[in-house]
């Protein structure tokens, strides 16, 4: 992996993994015997799905509180989110509101817990890779009102993330008060993290499913049995306060139209999968474009902030004055319940939709505000599909698609392609349906989203801002049968070996037009091996375009040397204890001739395929 170092801030306020046979010894009496009875835990389990139900009516009401504040000035919970908000209060003065509302937010985030930034999932896996599942219990409570301000004032971000992020948090914090074991810690991690998407969906499967795809690192029954109690258990006390009912409301005379769909609807279908895969790119891109630019231009935190969110308040002030509403402001559930009733049909003011929800939620969390993505990307979702199918229905009538189920399969497909959860995505619709017939048409949409977009890049708009930390996340769980095999079948990306005087502009001229992955680069000087640039090092710095240094100066020679029939478990021993990122692998060990190395083998490589919990391959953690 890259040679850099974190940032100090980052690196100071990693937590030290504890050390589980301390933690052995230093438990005793009540809290000991806890640990031991596997009732206990599953009763945690259901404590974790109460406290993340509650929290996520809580947190409806305090966005509905500071919503109410904001626009009119009077403090009330009273908001249904479904309709569009009135005119506010203090007429163009609201072009402020998010202002005021942004300077709280970065006060709030600078001077308590800066992990509150931001849309919340990343800090949570980036928690159980990098940081042994510890989150800090005053996240809880920064998350809520930071992200409550930020949504509440007009910001135009999600309310999922900061669930999500406060149910892991909980479940992390109730964890290290009672000393758990590591794997029981990140169990009630994804209990929390899955509770959190049931109780704000009112989707229990849909949660249990995104804890698997996105936060478990381990699928077995004791990890999922927990799961599945705080889903069920939060989404029952949802109920309970909130009413049975799903988050959108879906004519079902309108989905069972999919009963019976032609051979044309369904070439449609696919080609909106793969459109849809596309605008998630678009999505995903902008958001990481416009934290660049922020962060390029502004320095100042609270200059930051305050510019890009006054350009939100702006842009809803417009579409007040020139729509009737404010549209792109807050979570947007209006809206998407607009495109599902039916009433959205104009293509134009779709697209005018479509591209400024993109813009407000990107210099949202662009400039350093606190929410989730999650209702952005079904906004966009609903949006593009109705899109889609009204521009279908003009220039092919006979295929006769609904404006509502494109825009329900939007949905998915986005939720699919934005955040990798395609399954989560196709059974959150499913849910909100109750529709069966369909299920066929989710299932195409999602899943070719997600491979359109897995195709270009496997970054996820959750992974991407880890990757640029430095932090990697495994794509898939494996069995450990992978710790077996020898380290050649782990081997990702093709190797190129050149002399240190050579550029970064040679490299570019060698790689133009090669259809091939980025290669690990063996830097030599004459013909023994002297350092390596990996190939995500080599993306990084092809993006910064310095093309004049020379490899020399870029290279890393914190590697180690190991025998290419080695097994993978010897390697991550190795890597552990020389605390390196980079092995090359040679026929016998040595490196007096570069034709000795056979091939370069990365931490990313081995996260990348072999599915490893990032805490064993911690250098700190030997």
């Amino acid at each position: 992996m890259s040679s850099q170092k974190p940032p100090v801030s980052e690196a100071v306020s990693a937590p030290v993994c504890p050390d589980p046979l301390v933690i052995e010894r230093g438990v005793c009496g009540w809290r000991g015997w806890l640990r031991t009875n596997p009732f206990f835990y599953l009763a945690l389990a259901f404590f974790v799905g109460i406290v993340a139900g509650l929290g996520a009516v809580l947190f409806r009401r305090l966005i509905s509180l500071m919503h109410n504040a904001f626009f009119f000035g009077h403090l009330s919970t009273k908001f249904d989110y479904l309709r569009h908000s009135a005119a506010s209060a203090w007429g163009a003065g609201i072009i402020f509101a998010p202002v005021v509302g942004g300077l709280l937010v970065v006060w709030l985030v600078k001077t308590f817990a800066p992990e509150a930034k931001g849309h919340g999932v990343p800090e949570v896996m980036d928690a159980i890779y990098y940081h042994c599942g510890i989150i800090r219990p005053i996240v809880v409570l920064v998350k809520a009102l930071a992200s409550s301000i930020n949504i509440g004032s007009g910001g135009s971000v999600g309310r999922e993330g900061p669930i999500i992020q406060m149910g892991a948090a909980f479940g992390s914090s109730l964890a290290q008060w009672l000393r758990l074991k590591e794997w029981q810690r990140l169990g009630l991690i994804a209990a929390g993290a899955g509770a959190g998407i049931a109780a704000t969906f009112n989707t229990p499967i849909s949660g249990i499913l995104f804890a698997v795809e996105l936060i478990l690192v381990e699928v077995s029954a004791r990890t999922l049995v927990p799961v599945m109690i705080a889903t069920g258990t939060a989404t029952f006390v949802s109920r309970l306060f909130l009413g049975d009912f799903p988050s959108f409301i879906i004519p079902a005379q309108v989905i069972s139209q999919t009963t019976h769909e032609t051979v044309g609807a369904y070439g449609a279908y696919i080609i909106l999968g793969v459109l849809v895969g596309g605008v998630g790119l678009l999505f995903t891109n902008s958001l990481y474009w416009a934290e660049d630019r922020f962060e390029q231009w502004f320095t100042n935190p609270y200059l930051r902030h305050a510019l890009g969110m006054l350009g939100v308040g702006v842009t809803i002030y417009l579409m007040y004055l020139f729509s009737g509403h404010y549209y792109v402001e807050g979570v947007g559930y209006a809206t998407v319940q607009d495109v599902l009733d039916g009433v959205l049909t104009n293509p134009g003011f779709l697209l005018i939709l479509l591209l400024l929800k993109i813009a407000v939620f990107s210099v949202t969390l662009g400039s350093g505000g606190s929410g989730g993505v999650f209702s952005p990307a079904l906004f966009v979702g609903a949006v593009f599909g109705a899109l889609y199918a009204a521009l279908s229905n003009h220039f092919l009538p006979n295929v006769g698609l609904n404006v509502v189920v494109a825009g329900a399969l939007g949905m998915a497909g986005m939720v699919g392609a934005s955040t990798g959860a395609a399954v989560t995505g196709a059974v959150m619709i499913f849910e909100m349906t109750n529709d069966y017939h369909i299920i066929i048409p989710l299932i195409v949409v999602s899943s070719l989203a997600f491979g359109m977009r897995r195709l270009v890049t496997r970054e996820t708009i959750y992974t991407r801002k880890l990757i640029r930390r430095g932090h990697y996340i495994p794509e898939a769980l494996h069995s450990s049968l992978y710790l077996m095999r020898p380290v050649e079948q782990f081997i990702e990306s093709p190797l190129l070996r050149l002399k240190g005087g050579c550029t970064l502009a040679d490299v570019q001229k060698l790689l133009r037009g090669r259809r091939q992955e980025t290669p690990h680069i063996l830097v030599l000087d004459g013909v023994k091996p002297v350092s390596v640039i990996t190939a995500h090092r080599l993306r990084d710095l092809f993006l910064q375009g310095q093309p004049e240094v020379t490899l020399a100066e870029l290279g890393s020679n914190d590697w180690v040397s190991v025998p290419a029939d080695s097994q993978l478990y010897d390697l991550v021993a190795r890597l552990r204890s020389c605390h390196c990122e980079i092995a090359l692998l040679s026929r016998r060990g040595l490196l007096e001739h570069h034709e000795e190395v056979l091939a370069v083998v990365t931490v990313e490589d081995i996260l990348n395929y072999a599915s490893l919990p990032r805490s064993l391959l911690r250098p700190d953690a030997v």
